[in-house]
């Protein structure tokens, strides 16, 4: 999965789950952590990194 499959998929989340978006994510991360399939974890932590990402509204720098 390349970064913007990742993003794409954060992006899915968001619209489908909403505020829960990372709530799926990490349930999916865990699912994945219990049947050993380390890699495709990986990419799900990935994945929920972006959606915070994506849901932080907070303004970043410096305000006028």
């Amino acid at each position: 999965m390349d970064n913007r499959e990742i993003w794409v998929r954060a992006k899915f989340l968001i619209e489908k789950y909403g505020n829960d978006a990372v709530v799926y994510a990490a349930m999916r991360t865990e699912q994945l952590l219990d049947q050993g399939d380390l890699d495709e974890a990986a990419k799900w932590h990935e994945i929920i990194k972006a959606v915070e990402e994506l849901e932080n509204v907070e303004p970043t720098g410096r305000l006028h």
